[in-house]
């Protein structure tokens, strides 16, 4: 590390360190975008941080950092942070330029962007060597900030209500949750107040015993302290690595959040959401004061100001005339309102899809005794239940004992079954009336079961 008083210690702005190819050269810039932490091919982990200063504000430069743990790399707080960077090499990589951080000589410090008062930097590497004349810098480049660095705009972003599977796309949500689901694997899930869009069913009821449509994509689902932390409406993505997961450092990626992320992909996993994060997928903290933060804040906040808010957006202006509840002047609420509700006896009203029926073919739907006993699995953009359909309850649902041929017409119709297709399901929106029960006393919340009640397939 030379002497931090020396003339030659000086910092390069952006558009002339591209020139000095293979040299050391010192920069400082703010922080637009971070690569997520991962494993480098050998035994190191790294991260790719994106800057910008006055002399290149539109694309800045990419500065590659190598360290020893993830725990050394730079942990950028929020976009717009500044960051400096001591002793980097300038490479040429195809037609772009790009900085490295190498971990024998290299130096970094990280400091607030918007605290014009705090020169002290809130996170440094190993050979990091404060300067007080470093602090002009730190200084003229948060003043330069407020009118010269865009703030985020929601072109070029996506929200939840918007994502197709097999495109990859960009997306800004809050993180709500990050957790291990198998060694090496984690998971997030995110939100941003939009409902998903509802997918077609490609399960195969006949083996809805032995393979049942899995009510969740992380096993073992999630506690119920963890689920009542989440919002009741909106839909929760579950994001994660595929196939470079034990790579990838997702779980130094902090809840709570609001991110942007880019280059992401989405597919559709047994009929539900999953965001795929790639090796390139790049992503910066959002305050939570952003323009395009409170925008969304504001349009989430809409959802609430009705009677029917809480009904599916897809479902709008109302669920087909499928079904008819004894409670039409009940509220509606989410299956996650449900699922979170304090009281374990109680009784809702939902907007629904039957996605799947245990047994799976309609005339096996009563007991020898001819009761009727079935299970459905429901889900409407917040979460997946199942649901039993019993005696009484069900005889009221098909309107007595159906001959076999009217009770598969009325099966097809529940689950969007095309019979000339005979593949994927495109289940309609039911408005129905559910129950939730436990069946262990001392057992009250682990036992917790619904049930369908007061609800009737009409239009037969």
């Amino acid at each position: 590390m030379p002497n931090p008083e020396s003339d030659d210690y000086k910092f390069l702005r952006i558009v002339d360190a591209t020139t000095s190819i293979n040299q050391k050269v010192n920069l400082i810039g703010v922080v637009t975008e971070a690569g997520i932490p991962k494993q480098s091919k050998g035994t190191d982990c790294c991260c790719t941080i994106r800057i910008v200063d006055e002399s290149n504000p539109s694309s800045g430069i990419s500065v590659n950092v190598f360290a020893e743990t993830f725990d050394k790399l730079p942990n950028v707080e929020s976009t717009g942070d500044i960051i400096q960077f001591s002793h980097v090499v300038m490479k040429l990589h195809g037609s772009e330029v790009n900085a490295v951080f190498n971990k024998r000589f290299s130096a970094f410090a990280l400091y607030e962007g918007s605290n014009f008062s705090n020169f002290v930097p809130y996170q440094v590497s190993s050979k990091f060597h404060a300067r007080e004349q470093d602090n002009k810098f730190i200084a003229d480049l948060r003043k330069w900030t407020i009118t010269h660095l865009p703030e985020t705009e929601s072109n070029g972003f996506i929200q939840l209500n918007s994502i197709k599977q097999g495109i990859r796309s960009n997306l800004i949500c809050k993180v709500l949750h990050i957790c291990e689901v198998t060694q090496g694997e984690w998971m997030l899930f995110v939100w941003n107040g939009t409902d998903a869009p509802p997918l077609d069913i490609h399960s195969k009821l006949e083996e809805e015993l032995k393979n049942p449509l899995c009510l969740q994509l992380e096993e073992p689902p999630l506690s119920r302290e963890v689920l009542c932390s989440f919002p009741t409406v909106g839909s929760v993505l579950r994001m994660t690595a595929d196939r470079c997961n034990a790579r990838l450092a997702l779980q130094l990626l902090k809840g709570g959040r609001w991110v942007q992320f880019r280059n992401i992909q989405f597919e559709a996993r047994e009929g539900l959401w999953c965001g795929i994060l790639m090796h390139s997928s790049k992503f910066s903290y959002l305050p939570d004061d952003n323009k395009v933060v409170l925008e969304f804040q504001r349009e989430y906040k809409k959802r609430f100001k009705g009677k029917w808010t809480r009904m599916p957006l897809s479902s709008f202006p109302w669920p087909p005339n499928l079904t008819k509840t004894e409670h039409e002047h009940v509220p509606l609420v989410t299956l996650m309102d449900m699922i979170t509700y304090p009281k374990v006896l109680y009784k809702y009203r939902c907007v629904v899809r039957v996605v799947a029926t245990l047994p799976g073919e309609a005339t096996n739907f009563r007991g020898p005794t001819g009761i009727y006993r079935l299970r459905l699995t429901l889900e409407d953009a917040t979460a997946r239940i199942h649901a039993c359909l019993y005696d009484k309850d069900a005889e009221k649902f098909f309107g007595g004992y159906p001959d076999d041929d009217k009770m598969i017409k009325m099966h097809n119709a529940l689950l969007g079954i095309d019979e000339t297709n005979g593949k994927a399901r495109n289940p309609p929106w039911i408005d129905c009336c559910l129950k939730s029960y436990y069946v262990d006393k001392n057992d009250m919340w682990g036992s917790r079961r619904y049930g369908i009640f007061d609800t009737k397939l009409i239009n037969w």
